[in-house]
């Protein structure tokens, strides 16, 4: 059954541009990660620090492979400059 990821993260204050490049920059190879069926980032209109990814996944395991990916795992030192608080749950569609 495919898994849907919603991350809700905040950029530390300042560094909100900075933040949305890192991000931009895991889409596409996202994207063309095996397994990966949909993976959108919205940025909020009225808030420039907070940002919204949108993820199905095939399965666990397939989205466990992603967060080792390099562009994932790679920037972990970048993340940690730049985000200020992140809240991802996973979930599974019963509707």
């Amino acid at each position: 059954m495919p898994l849907t990821i919603v991350a809700d993260i905040r950029a530390n204050p300042g560094h909100e541009d900075d933040f949305a490049e890192l991000l931009t920059s895991f889409v596409e190879p996202t994207r063309a990660e095996q397994g990966c069926v949909q993976y959108d980032l919205h940025r909020d209109d009225l808030d420039p620090g907070h940002f919204l990814f949108f993820e199905i996944w095939k399965t666990r395991g397939l989205l466990q492979d992603h967060i080792a990916s390099p562009h994932i795992a790679g920037s972990a030192k970048a993340r940690g400059r730049l985000v200020a608080s992140a809240v991802v749950s996973e979930m599974t569609r019963i509707a």
